[in-house]
């Protein structure tokens, strides 16, 4: 008993989470039986969960950081519409001899858009010290009236058929796009635990002055956090144009919503400096659930997001009491051995 009572201890969020995710799928199971279960319904699943996993794991890097990433939905789309454009055949002319090239520069297009897009973040948060959720905010206007002015408001289509391949091609039955998506979580799983990058931006998150003060050059660390994070989300937009081989201004507008809950769910702190990339990862399958249980059960749209909208709030008031009632809790002071080895994982000056 006590074990049990100890694991639990260990990680309260993940645990909660883990019962909860299990809660879910037992009841969508019991629900919805063969249909819940079937094969197609799995892999249905898998594919559609890549693109807003990555758009997930990207809104929790920001708010690992203490920020938020409103843009995210917005770079995606333009980098998107990049890719769109060079498949299309308007920026390159598409022959069968060079057909493998311009899918690679698409590709390596929407990479660069991502990772410019993230940039722009970085820099009007770490240079021009304007809060996160107003920098973010005025650069989804902007990127979103680029892709406007670049398409006209119209949708772009891919001319290359083979581009839709990644979005359906298959390893041992499950999507390479899934696949893909979990590399991405393990990536980051490992940036942000072995690496003294990663284990800074858990520090930036929890107290800024203090790591500055350690020597750390937080600018510098907000450049890179954000062009990771544009990364992912150039990612996001070559799987989301090779599943709906096309482009336009306005896809994936719930994204946003979802990527905000799902991250809450994990237990990531809106404040920064706690989450974890496990329990993200847990929070993306229960959720993905969900939403495959809705569209068996034809919910209406509407109905949807009423229901995302109250998930979120009722998680964060659950968060708050839970963060107050440990709050109360004494605190045990860390071992004097212990303190020397904490400075050196985030490398601290001494």
């Amino acid at each position: 008993m006590n074990t049990f009572r100890n694991l639990v201890r260990a990680d309260r969020n993940f645990n909660i989470l883990a019962v909860l995710t299990l809660a879910v799928v037992v009841t969508m199971v019991a629900v919805l039986g063969d249909r819940f279960l079937s094969g197609s319904n799995m892999q249905s699943m898998a594919t559609q969960i890549a693109e807003f996993g990555l758009l997930a794991l990207a809104m929790g890097l920001a708010m690992l950081t203490g920020g938020i990433d409103l843009s995210i939905v917005a770079a995606a789309v333009l980098s998107a519409i990049v890719c769109a454009k060079f498949l299309s055949g308007d920026i390159l002319t598409i022959t069968d001899s060079n057909s493998g090239l311009v899918m690679g520069v698409a590709i390596l297009a929407a990479l660069v858009t991502g990772v410019l897009c993230g940039l722009l973040n970085g820099l009007l948060i770490a240079k021009f010290s304007i809060p996160p959720i107003l920098a973010t905010l005025g650069t989804f206007i902007l990127f979103t009236g680029v892709g406007m002015v670049i398409t006209n408001g119209q949708s772009v289509a891919v001319a290359l058929p083979a581009f839709a391949n990644i979005g359906i091609a298959t390893f041992a039955s499950i999507p390479m796009i899934f696949l893909i998506m979990c590399v991405a979580f393990a990536g980051l799983a490992f940036f942000l635990k072995y690496t003294r990058n990663g284990r800074r931006i858990f520090l930036y998150g929890e107290n800024s002055v203090a790591l500055r003060f350690s020597g750390a050059r937080n600018e510098r660390l907000i450049l890179v956090t954000y062009a990771v994070i544009g990364l992912l989300v150039g990612i996001a937009a070559i799987i989301m144009t090779s599943r709906v081989n096309s482009a336009r201004v306005g896809f994936g507008d719930s994204y946003l919503l979802q990527a905000i809950l799902v991250v809450v769910l994990a237990g990531f702190d809106p404040y920064g400096g706690r989450g974890r990339v496990g329990s993200l990862f847990l929070s993306l399958f229960m959720l993905q659930s969900l939403q495959s249980a809705f569209t068996i059960m034809r919910l209406d749209p509407y109905m949807k997001t009423f229901i995302w909208g109250a998930m979120l709030l009722t998680v964060m008031v659950a968060n708050h009491i839970l963060n107050q009632q440990s709050a109360k809790r004494p605190v045990a002071a860390l071992p004097p051995q212990a303190v020397p080895k904490a400075r050196e994982n985030v490398g601290v000056q001494k």
